[in-house]
């Protein structure tokens, strides 16, 4: 495979793909208002789509142990395709919100398999360039969601942010060219293991944004059943020798908490531009973007550092800039929206080279015939992870009403730094762990 070619030309497709996760989030009042719905009914537009995202993700990831990458993508963008244009001429609640899922059953597949496909393909010493090109296209994604989505929806209108993810289907000829054919073993698929870890994971999302004690008792329940299949299944969805690595469980972790911080800081930011310095949606999306910009062009630079220097100092450096964000946003909130907007320079960039770092360090200790199935847990970790950042945040805002917007977030970013504080601690801990490690997995790196 031309990796060269390759790659850039799937970060884009990941970068329209994923695009399409923010682009509702400012639109989100205008379909509320036209459809005559509750904010609630509204919010699960939004949230529903990052559920079915994250479970569809590790799904894919999981096939391609044995399905061809290029049919598992040819399948993800027909489902995206059809769906788009469902919701186009959608004009009710039910049809908006099936149209939003099912597009996000088939929008698992471009990052969940670009990160197989990296990791399968490029040689140990080109895979960190690789992996945060593609990394890069979804950083871009988050910073210009809002701005092409509030420009669309104020023009043209909603419905048509439907049809922006269509464009990805210019990139199939090409990627069906590029892509490697495959010839796989074929193992039986594990539909009841699929079926309980889609379960558990939705449970347990719903049971955080609804609050439900009941609904938390089904997501543990479901957990214990999962846990007792795929230790008895012959061939399960998840293999348990890759829990069984400590490692790996860490680095689960890592991508869990960083993607906490990251959907955290996303959900806040404009929050803390309209109520605190009471700016405009436009102005909004232009305060987020330079971050995001920012990010996607270091990112081929950072790519080269973590080949030449390894995955471990960017996960240190990263981690450590991190930490600075959340700690400058704490102790200046409030002093101007540009201190915001200096944060999220060093927060973007600094996110995306951990998330990258890790996809990078998994690759690097997993056999690859488990690469699939720890990409795509890995990857569903980060947007469970997400999705419940956001789900607490606004349950702390709730609880802070008698408070002011600023001392509020200031209580947020506080709790954001401490969690940082504790994925640093993490991460000493995973270094202990690898060194002893790392003298087994020498022909990885000259693979």
């Amino acid at each position: 495979m031309n990796d060269k070619i390759t790659i850039p030309v799937w970060a884009i497709g990941t970068f329209l793909v994923v695009m399409n996760t923010t682009m509702f989030n400012v639109a989100l009042p205008d379909v509320i208002e036209q459809l005559h719905i509750t904010a609630g009914q509204g919010s699960w537009i939004v949230s529903g789509y990052s559920i079915v995202f994250a479970l569809s993700t590790i799904i894919f990831s999981r096939l391609s142990d044995f399905i061809p990458i290029r049919k598992l993508w040819l399948i993800g963008v027909t489902l995206l395709m059809l769906a788009s244009v469902v919701g186009f001429f959608s004009d009710s609640f039910g049809l908006v919100l099936f149209a939003r899922l099912f597009q996000a059953s088939g929008a698992g597949a471009t990052p969940g398999l670009g990160m197989v496909l990296a990791s399968r393909y490029v040689p140990y010493e080109r895979r960190g360039r690789a992996i945060t090109m593609i990394a890069s296209g979804s950083a871009l994604a988050f910073g210009l969601g809002p701005v092409i989505g509030g420009a669309i929806t104020q023009y043209l209108g909603w419905h048509e942010l439907f049809l922006v993810t269509c464009l990805v289907v210019v990139l199939v000829p090409f990627l069906l060219r590029l892509i490697p054919k495959e010839s796989l073993p074929k193992v039986p698929f594990d539909y009841f293991g699929a079926a309980c870890i889609v379960v558990t994971s939705s449970a347990f999302l719903l049971a955080v944004t609804q609050l439900s004690f009941v609904v938390l008792i089904v997501s543990l329940v479901c957990l214990f059943i999962t846990i007792r299949h795929l230790r008895r299944a012959e061939k399960p969805f998840i293999p348990p020798v890759l829990l069984q690595n400590p490692g790996y469980r860490k680095l689960v972790l890592l991508a869990f908490m960083a993607f906490v911080l990251n959907l955290s800081m996303l959900f806040l930011m404009p929050l803390i531009y309209a109520k605190v310095f009471q700016l405009g949606a436009a102005t909004i999306g232009l305060m987020i973007f330079p971050g995001a910009f920012l990010s996607a062009c270091l990112m081929k630079l950072v790519g080269r550092w973590i080949d030449r220097y390894g995955n471990f100092r960017f996960l240190v450096l990263g981690h450590s800039l991190l930490a600075v964000s959340m700690l400058i946003v704490f102790l200046w909130l409030d002093v101007s929206p540009y201190v915001t907007l200096f944060a999220y320079l060093l927060f973007s960039p600094s996110l995306s080279a951990v998330t990258s770092s890790l996809s990078n360090e998994v690759s690097r200790i997993l056999p690859k015939h488990l690469i699939g199935s720890g990409m795509g847990l890995t990857q569903l970790s980060q947007y469970l992870g997400g999705s419940f950042a956001v789900a607490v945040c606004g349950i702390l805002l709730v609880w802070q009403q008698q408070l002011s917007p600023t001392l509020a977030f200031k209580h947020i970013y506080l709790l954001l730094f401490v969690i940082m504080i504790g994925s640093l601690g993490m991460l000493v801990l995973y270094r202990k762990g690898a060194r002893a490690a790392d003298s087994t997995v020498p022909a990885e790196k000259s693979a």
